[in-house]
C-alpha cells in the first residue's frame, strides 16, 4: 500500500479577488485534494476536493453506486463517520464502532475488527486516522473505541502486537492523574504528523473529571512523546488563571472535536472545550487558560506557540465544537495563510496561522453579571466584528414562533418567565436562555472552505435553549431521592424523562438493568455520562434501587469531595419548544451559509432541511436540526446531508446556493460526506446513521456516482 504525502501544491492561478482598491488571484489545487485520505479531505479540514467529473451540470444524474449495511445499528446508535480512501480501500467505523475495510469501487467488505463487545450502548466515532512508513510496507489505521486506541494494520485488519500492549493502549493512562474510573474516550480521530498521532479526548462534564491534556503517541509503539497540559500545573504558563490547587481537581478543557495540521510549519491547532461542572465555576474562579481555547502548538514537541481564548471561564458549555479550517484569506494585495474557527455562538474567528494575529477586529464586549452565589464570570468576552454571525444572537418577542396563535402565546408567556439578555448571559435560578442553543449555531459538522473564492461553508442550528441551576441539599443522612436529584437530575430530569436519546429516559429502566448492573454502571459512567467513584456502594445502590425497584431507602451521604464547591446543578438539557414540539423561535430552524472570508461579510444563506409533517401543512423551507459537515469540490457543488428529520443527502450549487439534486438516505446523514475517485469514477459517500435526539437509527454507507458511460 503506497504512502500518501500530504497534498498541499497551489499552482493554478484563477479567480479575482477585489480587497481594498488591489486585486490578486487565488491560487486553487492543481494537483493534490483528490484523495480522502485525512477526515475532512486533508491535514487541514479544508472539506475541499479538486475533484470535478460531478458537476452542477450534471449533478442530477447521481445514483446509487453501491451500499454498504454494517449490520449492527440499534435503536438510539449513530454513525458520524468521515470515512478516509486510501489505495483504492475505504476505511471506516460502524455504529457499534466496529472497524471496516471497504472495496472504494464496489463497497465489498475487504475486512472487518470488532474490538468491542456486542451488547446495544450509544457510542460515536467521527473517523480513522492512517499511518505507512517510507516504503507503505508497514500501514496502520489508527483508530479509537471508548477508552482505547487501536493500531491495526491496513491490509488485514489484525491488530499490530507492537503498539502498545497487543495493539492497543489505554487512553486513561499517562494524564498525571488516577482516572481508572473516570471517562477518558476519544470520539474523533487523531491528526498523524510524521509518526506522531496527537490525540485528543472526552472526558465527564461534571466533577469528577479527568484532565483534557494533548498528548502525541508514537505510531510504532503508542508510547507518550509529549504532553501538553491544558489545566496548568503552578509552573506552567496560565496557571495563574485557575485557583492554585485547581490542577489536581479540575477536569475537561479537553480537545473532542478534532485538529488541523499545518506540516509544513510544523504547526497543530487544537480547538478546545469547557472546564467541568459545564455549568457553575465558582470552584474555579478565573479565566480558566486553556478551556474554550484555540492553541497552535508546534506538533513535534507540543511546546505552546500561540493561543487564543474564545469564552473565558465558560459556564455555559460553549466548547469548541469542530476542528478549525487551515484557510488562505486577502490581505493587501496578498493570500495570507490564516486558521478559522467556527464557534456555538455562530461566529467565525480568523487568525494568521504563524503568528495568532486577528485578521478581522474582535471587540471585547460587556456581558451581564451573574446573581449567583460564589460565582464570577467573567466582564467581558471577545466578539469578532466580521464576519457577522451566521445566526440570530437574542432571542426577543420579535423572534418567537408565530406557527400557531396559540404556541405564540405560550412560548411568550415562557420568555416572560426566563433571562434572555443576548451572548453569554449567565445562568441563573429562573432560567436562561441560550440561544444559539448548546448544540450550536457550528456544531461537530465544522466548515469547509474553496480555496478558489475565499469561501466558508457552514451550516447551523438556531435552536433556543433554557437551562436553569438548582441548588443541591447538604447531606447528612439522605433518600435515593434525594440522592438522584443530586447526582443524576442534571440530565435525566427530575421527573426522570430525560431528553432522549442523548440523556435516556430512565423511566421503566428496570426492563434493562438490575439494582446491581445499573449500579455498576453508574460508577463506571458511559459515554457522556460521568462516573461516580467517589459516591459509596451504599449510595449507588439507594438510587439504583430506586430507579428499579421503586425502594426510597435511607443512607448516610456525604457530599463527594469533587462536588464540595459545586452548590449548584442544573434542571436538566431543555431544549426551548412550543406546546406542540416544534422550536419555541420563528424559522429558520438550520441553515447553510457561505461566508467570504476575504471580505468577512456572507456571501449568501439558505435554510437547510424541513419538517416533513409540516411540509404536509404547507409550511416548507424552516430548516431543521443538523449535524455533520459539508463537502465542497471544484466541481462547483456543495454537498451536505446533516438534516434530522427529512433524511437527505444534498447538492447545492457552490456560488449561489441553490439546491441542484437531493436523495432520500436509509436513516439521516449525521456525518460529513467524502469524494474519491475509484476506478476512473468519482464516488461521493456518506454515512447514514441517524440516531441523533431520537429519529430513526442505520448503519448504511450509500455512495453516489455518475451512470457508467
Amino acid at each position: 500500500m503506497p504512502h500518501l504525502a500530504p497534498h498541499i501544491s497551489l499552482v493554478l492561478l484563477v479567480g479575482v479577488c477585489a480587497c481594498g482598491e488591489q486585486e490578486i488571484t487565488r491560487r486553487v489545487p492543481q494537483t493534490g485534494h483528490r484523495q480522502w485520505s485525512v477526515r475532512g479531505g486533508g491535514e487541514g479540514g479544508l472539506r475541499y476536493s479538486a475533484l470535478d467529473q460531478v458537476t452542477a451540470e450534471n449533478v442530477e444524474q447521481l445514483e446509487v453506486a453501491w451500499t454498504f449495511d454494517t449490520g449492527d445499528s440499534f435503536e438510539g446508535s449513530e454513525m458520524q463517520c468521515n470515512p478516509i480512501v486510501i489505495g483504492g480501500t475505504l476505511y471506516a467505523t460502524t455504529p457499534r464502532l466496529g472497524l471496516i475495510a471497504l472495496d472504494a469501487a464496489t463497497g465489498e467488505l475487504r475486512w472487518r475488527f470488532d474490538p468491542l463487545d456486542r451488547r446495544a450502548r450509544r457510542v460515536r466515532n467521527r473517523g480513522v486516522a492512517y499511518w505507512a512508513d517510507e516504503n507503505g510496507e508497514d500501514a496502520r489505521i489508527l483508530f479509537t473505541a471508548r477508552r482505547s486506541l487501536y493500531a491495526v494494520d491496513a491490509q488485514t485488519g489484525i491488530p499490530v502486537q507492537e503498539f502498545g500492549a497487543d495493539g492497543v493502549i489505554d487512553l486513561g493512562a499517562g494524564l498525571g492523574r488516577e482516572t481508572e474510573e473516570l471517562t477518558v474516550e476519544s470520539t474523533s480521530p487523531g491528526i498523524v504528523y510524521r509518526d506522531l498521532l496527537i490525540l485528543g479526548t472526552t472526558v465527564g462534564e461534571s466533577l469528577p473529571a479527568a484532565p483534557g491534556h494533548i498528548r502525541a503517541f508514537d505510531v510504532r509503539s503508542g508510547e507518550i512523546r509529549w504532553l501538553f497540559r491544558t489545566i496548568p500545573r503552578p509552573d506552567d504558563y496560565g496557571s495563574a488563571t485557575w485557583p492554585a490547587d485547581a490542577w489536581e481537581y479540575a477536569g475537561g478543557a479537553n480537545s473532542w472535536s478534532g485538529m488541523a495540521l499545518d506540516s509544513a510549519r510544523d504547526l497543530v491547532f487544537v480547538p478546545t472545550g469547557s472546564a467541568a461542572f459545564d455549568f457553575y465555576g465558582g470552584n474555579r474562579q478565573g479565566d480558566n487558560l486553556f478551556e474554550n481555547s484555540l492553541v497552535c502548538l508546534q506538533a513535534s514537541t507540543g511546546e505552546r506557540v500561540w493561543h487564543y481564548q474564545v469564552v473565558r471561564h465558560d459556564v455555559w458549555d460553549r466548547d469548541l465544537p469542530a476542528p478549525p479550517t487551515l484557510v488562505t484569506v486577502a490581505r493587501d494585495g496578498q493570500l495570507v495563510d490564516a486558521v478559522a474557527q467556527v464557534t456555538k455562538t455562530a461566529h467565525v474567528f480568523v487568525f494568521d496561522r504563524q503568528t495568532g494575529e486577528p485578521l478581522f477586529p474582535i471587540e471585547e464586549r460587556a456581558v451581564p453579571p451573574t446573581d449567583i452565589t460564589g460565582e464570577v464570570v467573567a466582564a467581558t468576552q471577545p466578539l469578532p466584528l466580521r464576519p457577522p454571525p451566521f445566526a440570530r444572537q437574542t432571542m426577543t418577542r420579535d423572534e418567537v414562533t408565530n406557527r400557531t396563535p396559540q404556541a405564540r402565546e405560550a412560548v411568550l408567556e415562557r420568555l416572560a418567565q426566563v433571562r434572555s439578555e443576548g451572548q453569554y448571559t449567565p445562568l441563573s435560578e429562573q432560567g436562561t436562555v441560550v440561544f444559539p442553543g448548546l448544540d450550536g449555531g457550528a456544531e461537530w459538522g465544522g466548515a469547509a472552505f474553496d480555496p478558489a473564492t475565499g469561501l466558508l461553508y457552514v451550516n447551523a442550528n438556531e435552536m433556543a435553549w433554557i437551562m436553569r441551576l438548582v441548588k443541591r441539599r447538604a447531606f447528612g443522612r439522605a433518600s435515593g431521592s434525594d440522592l438522584y436529584l443530586a447526582h443524576c437530575a442534571s440530565c435525566h430530569r427530575a421527573d426522570r424523562k430525560g431528553t432522549p436519546p442523548e440523556f435516556p429516559s430512565l423511566i421503566d429502566i428496570d426492563a434493562r438493568y438490575t439494582v446491581q448492573t445499573l449500579t455498576e454502571l453508574a460508577r463506571a459512567g458511559a459515554g457522556r455520562m460521568t462516573g461516580h467513584p467517589d459516591l459509596s456502594d451504599e449510595e449507588l445502590t439507594a438510587v439504583s434501587r430506586l430507579l428499579v425497584e421503586g425502594a426510597d431507602e435511607q443512607v448516610l451521604a456525604t457530599t463527594p469531595t469533587s462536588m464540595a464547591d459545586v452548590p449548584y446543578r442544573t434542571d436538566g438539557y431543555n431544549k426551548f419548544l412550543d406546546p406542540d414540539g416544534y422550536p419555541a423561535v420563528k424559522p429558520p430552524w438550520g441553515t447553510l451559509t457561505a461566508i467570504d472570508l476575504d471580505r468577512g461579510t456572507i456571501h449568501w444563506q439558505v435554510p437547510l432541511g424541513e419538517i416533513p409533517e409540516l411540509v404536509a401543512q404547507g409550511m416548507t423551507d424552516t430548516g431543521s436540526e443538523n449535524y455533520g459537515g459539508p463537502l465542497v469540490t471544484a466541481g462547483g457543488l456543495l454537498f451536505i446531508g446533516a438534516t434530522n428529520h427529512d433524511r437527505k443527502f444534498r447538492a447545492f450549487n457552490k456560488a449561489t446556493g441553490s439546491l441542484l439534486w437531493e436523495h432520500v438516505l436509509p436513516a439521516a446523514g449525521n456525518a460529513t460526506p467524502a469524494t474519491y475517485v475509484a476506478e476512473g469514477r468519482q464516488f461521493v459517500v456518506i454515512a447514514a446513521g441517524g440516531g441523533k435526539w431520537g429519529n430513526p437509527s442505520g448503519g448504511a454507507y450509500v455512495a453516489f456516482a455518475l451512470p457508467r458511460r
